[in-house]
């Protein structure tokens, strides 16, 4: 990824893992290799996640079990934060319960109201190995903790119990994509 460059603009989308994905349901290992190929990962995540109308994406959504994510996403306040974070380690959350709207672009088309922290930091590296801190309140804090689950191998319907968790399950047994993995075309079922 070139400095100064638009996130993604040099970037392939990739096809999208969706729910029932084994991927999904694994941790993510930790970069060990810093270099061109993972510079390449970066921006075809950026694509991947602007093709998809999304404000986050984790590397185990478009297949690659590597612990890092990258961000296109506003706080509550409309301010617009864009990154990414290699080996993301969410360190610290606070403010208050908050539960919202929470979607997923490995569950098209679904959400639930999903409790979640106010504010969130996440410390990394930068695709370079630069130490990086990002503190979010808000949506971006919804945001940086949702992505965090990703590379543990969990989604946000394992944070929902009762009828909230069935529905949301029912709805993706229904759902244009139901039964399959992979979704081939970024957003078409």
């Amino acid at each position: 990824m070139r400095r100064g460059s638009i996130p993604g603009s040099s970037g392939q989308v990739r096809p999208m893992r969706l729910l029932g994905d084994r991927g999904l349901a694994a941790s993510c290992a930790e970069v060990t290799a810093f270099g061109p190929d993972l510079g390449r990962l970066v921006e075809d995540m950026f694509a991947t996640m602007y093709a998809a109308n999304g404000v986050g994406l984790a590397a185990n959504q478009i297949g690659v079990g590597l612990r890092v994510f990258v961000y296109d996403c506003p706080d509550d306040e409309d301010v617009r934060h864009v990154g990414h974070i290699v080996n993301p380690r969410l360190v610290e959350t606070g403010g208050i319960t908050v539960r919202g709207p929470e979607g997923c672009l490995s569950l098209p088309g679904l959400e639930a109201g999903t409790e979640r922290f106010d504010e969130a930091v996440v410390e990394g590296v930068t695709v370079d190995g630069d130490p990086v801190r990002v503190r979010g309140t808000g949506f971006f804090a919804r945001c940086l903790q949702h992505e965090c689950d990703h590379l543990e191998g969990g989604l946000y319907v394992d944070r929902l119990a009762g009828m909230r968790r069935w529905r949301v399950l029912r709805a993706a047994r229904r759902a244009p994509w139901a039964g399959r993995t992979e979704m081939l075309r970024t957003g078409a079922p």
